[in-house]
This record gives C-alpha cells, sequence and structure tokens, in this order.
C-alpha cells in the first residue's frame, strides 16, 4: 500500500512471450513479471505469440503512410496492444546469441507504430538460455537496442536474464524468477 499522500500511478503493461515453446522457460519469467505488476496494480495483459499468425514483413513501407499494415494477420491486433500500452515486456528464449525469430518478426511487423502517437515509455526484457555467462545477454540486447533507438520516448527500463536453463521447468528456483518477479512490481 502507497504511503500516505502518494498516489500509485496505475500503468499499462503489456507482456510479450515469444517462445515456440509454451510453458518454457521465457514463459515463466514473463508470468512472474505479470504477478508482480499485477500485485503492484498495474493493469496487465499477457499475449503468448504461440498460435499466432504472424508473417513477416514485406518492407513494402505503405504502413509508414497509413499506420497500418497491408497484411491482415494476428501482428495487426498485437501492434495496437503495443500502441496503447505505458510498458512493453518481451520475453525470449535466446537462440544463438540473439531474440527468438519470432520476436524479431513481432518487432519488424510492429513498423506501423513508428512515427505515431505511441503510449510508450519503457521496455523490459526477460530472456532464458541454456548457456549461463554474463556475454549471452549482450546479442538480445543490441537486437532490441535497435528497436528502442527507433522511439525517441522509448526506454530500456530493466533486463532480466536467466542462464543455465534449457529444458522446460528447468528454471524452477532459479533467481531470475524472484528477479522478474521484483521488475514487474517496480514498474
Amino acid at each position: 500500500m502507497p504511503a500516505v499522500g502518494l498516489q500509485l500511478i496505475m500503468k499499462k503493461v503489456l507482456i510479450i512471450s515469444t517462445s515456440p515453446r509454451k510453458g518454457g522457460n521465457s514463459d515463466s519469467l514473463a508470468e512472474e513479471f505479470r504477478k508482480g505488476a499485477t500485485e503492484a496494480g498495474h493493469e496487465v495483459e499477457y499475449v503468448n505469440l504461440t498460435g499466432k499468425e504472424i508473417n513477416f514483413c514485406r518492407g513494402c513501407l505503405a504502413c509508414q503512410k497509413t499506420h497500418q499494415c497491408v497484411m491482415h494477420d494476428d501482428a495487426a491486433q498485437i501492434c495496437a496492444k503495443m500502441h496503447d500500452a505505458d510498458v512493453i515486456v518481451w520475453a525470449t528464449p535466446v537462440y544463438y546469441y540473439c531474440i527468438s525469430g519470432q520476436m524479431k518478426t513481432m518487432i519488424d511487423r510492429g513498423n506501423p507504430l513508428y512515427d505515431t502517437d505511441y503510449r510508450f515509455t519503457k521496455t523490459y526484457l526477460l530472456a532464458a538460455a541454456a548457456e549461463d555467462e554474463p556475454f549471452v545477454i549482450e546479442g538480445p540486447l543490441k537486437a532490441l537496442q535497435g528497436w528502442i533507438d527507433c522511439f525517441d520516448r522509448l526506454s530500456l527500463a530493466g533486463v532480466v536474464f536467466a542462464g543455465g536453463v534449457n529444458s522446460k521447468g528447468d528454471i524452477a528456483g532459479h533467481k531470475a524468477l524472484k528477479e522478474a518477479y521484483e521488475a514487474g512490481k517496480a514498474v
């Protein structure tokens, strides 16, 4: 409960889980973040890309004029949710020292958001990888930073990295789960 005189500012938080393996380790990080943000009183929406139809960007740039994609798949609805969120949280497994292909495809399909009156100002990266060396997160961070750099009002608010997790469920008891929960509470 906030101290007397302080008022909680509720934020719209959109969590986008990009793992092709539903219920995997990065999904677990996303779920803990969701719990923390919900308990802190924020409005949280969780989108899992598994099973969504999201085609590759064609690079036609029509969206730069219309602010809508010429393709009609699930990416359009997700972009609308991104546009209206205060905070966007990306959860991804680390593949070949980078983000998942699903995350990269969704970032690319978010191109209609560029040069709009988007609401988001903060983003988080939640990542899980088999290898646990500190440098493993550098590639995913660089990939996300490319997206961040295209939106003047957007900044990286936090990173949670769970290394040493490979098989589904390996993350149980990992310290990154608590870090994700605390990051959610601190939104």
